[in-house]
Order: structure tokens, then C-alpha cells, then sequence
């Protein structure tokens, strides 16, 4: 496990699927190249599309490779010298240079921004015992007025039966987020978001479920957010390999600000 993943299961039931956008993903091959066309409507019902690919040659991983409407591209590369490590290229508006290695129940990362040589940014999580991991990160400003160490947090999550619990600092330890997620039963998982500092002990930012026990309506979850937005969607595979995701929000019991999204995926 990464450290940047020591939440992951909380985070990934609060955040992801819930949309404002209408999409389409396209799903193809065209011989040994993956590919994928993302469409999007804009506020204006303009329709902006994204053109990737996916591939392997020679050793060499291109994860993604992508044109973008506004004439930007995006380049993703990945290869393994050797067993455990993993160098990534990243490329878009910036250049980040990556380095992966696992051993055993340690995982190490570090990104170096070969663009500009500003940035360096590092992490190591620890799996200390079944079900629990520790770890931390760092990021260190090479170069300009601000050099020398920007940010730094530290973590740790426990994982055992139907339990999720994870801690992490944030803000140079100034503050401090917990996740929590329960599975009740196979079907429903609740989950909870909250920081905690001397400003407020205790705010709570979410507080949601996913329940996918009515196979025709596929998975549902809602989330209510501190901001007095409530958000709900529904996952459901409407046709075979094609995904329905339809999400709405609405802040309070007004109805002038209810926002909807719809995301097709095949």
C-alpha cells in the first residue's frame, strides 16, 4: 500500500461517483492499442472530447497517452528495471520524474519535478501488522524563496473484519482527518469524515453509505456534507460492459441550487 492510498476506503466511498458533469467514455481496442474517447458537455452545451491510449512496446509502459481539445497532451510511462521497483514519466503541464519500490510490507515512493527542478516530494507506508499501516510523507522546495521543506504529514489506518479506521495529519500537524467505514452487512457500508484541531475539536465534513442490496437499481450511495449539500447516485451496469452513473446534489431544502450529472461508460 502507498501512503497516499491509507484512506483510500473511506475517501473512495465519500467522493467517488457523485458528479455534476454529463459524460460519455468510450472504450475500444484498435490491435495492441487500449483506447479511450472521453466526451464531456460543458455548462453551454458545448461538447469537449479527449482522445488516449494505452500500451506496451518493448519493456516500456505508455499508461496513457492523450490528446485534450484545448491542443494540450498528456504523456504517463511506466517500466520495471527489476522486481519490487517501478519508474514512472508524468507529463502534462508539468514533468515529474517517479520511483515506486515495495519490499515486503514496505512501499516507497518519490517524484522529482524534472521540469522546472523545483520540487521534491517523498513517501513511505508500513505494513507493521496484519491490518495496520503507518506511514508518511514529505514535500521539499528545491529552488526560488520558499526552499526547504513545505509540507509533511504522517498516518496510520487498521483494517480488521468489518471495520475501516484511518488518522492522518495534515497542515503541518495543526490538524488532524479521520476516516471511518463500516460494512453493516455485504450490501451496506457506511462511512464518516471528520478533522479535528485546537480551532474545532471536531467538524464533522461527511457522513454517507452505499447500499447495493436492490439488484435492479444496481448500487446506491448519498452523502450528507457539512456544507448542508446533500448528494446522491446510482451506479448500475444498464447493459452488458456498459456502466450508468447518475448523481444529484442539493444544498438544504433549495431547490434552485439542485445539480445533476450523468456519466455513460462502454
Amino acid at each position: 500500500m502507498k501512503f497516499s492510498d491509507i484512506s483510500k476506503p473511506s475517501n473512495d466511498l465519500l467522493n467517488e461517483d457523485y458528479t455534476s458533469s454529463v459524460t460519455l467514455k468510450c472504450k475500444g481496442k484498435a490491435g495492441p492499442v487500449d483506447v479511450t474517447v472521453e466526451t464531456v458537455r460543458g455548462v453551454n452545451g458545448a461538447l469537449t472530447s479527449k482522445v488516449g491510449g494505452k500500451f506496451a512496446y518493448a519493456g516500456l509502459n505508455f499508461d496513457k497517452l492523450q490528446a485534450t481539445a484545448d491542443g494540450s497532451n498528456v504523456l504517463e510511462t511506466s517500466l520495471v528495471p527489476c522486481k519490487g521497483c517501478k519508474l514512472t514519466f508524468k507529463a502534462n503541464k508539468a514533468a515529474d520524474l517517479g520511483l515506486e519500490y515495495t519490499a515486503g510490507s514496505i512501499t516507497t515512493t518519490g517524484t522529482l519535478d524534472v521540469l522546472s527542478m523545483s520540487k521534491f516530494a517523498t513517501s513511505t507506508c508500513i505494513g507493521v501488522a496484519p491490518g495496520i499501516n503507518v506511514g508518511g510523507d514529505l514535500s521539499y522546495n528545491i529552488s526560488g524563496d520558499k526552499a526547504g521543506l513545505s509540507a509533511y504529514s504522517v498516518g496510520a489506518s487498521y483494517s480488521k473484519g468489518s471495520l475501516f479506521t484511518s488518522v492522518t495529519s495534515a497542515n503541518k500537524f495543526s490538524q488532524f482527518n479521520v476516516g471511518v467505514m463500516y460494512k453493516v452487512n455485504p450490501d451496506l457500508s457506511l462511512a464518516s469524515s471528520t478533522t479535528h484541531s485546537s480551532a474545532k475539536a471536531c467538524d464533522v465534513l461527511a457522513v454517507g453509505g452505499a447500499y447495493s442490496g436492490l439488484a435492479s437499481l444496481g448500487t446506491i450511495k448519498a452523502k450528507v456534507g457539512s456544507n448542508g449539500v446533500t448528494s446522491a447516485c446510482i451506479i448500475k451496469e444498464v447493459a452488458p460492459k456498459v456502466n450508468l452513473t447518475a448523481s444529484g446534489s442539493i444544498t438544504g431544502a433549495d431547490f434552485s441550487t439542485f445539480k445533476y450529472g450523468l456519466g455513460i461508460t462502454m
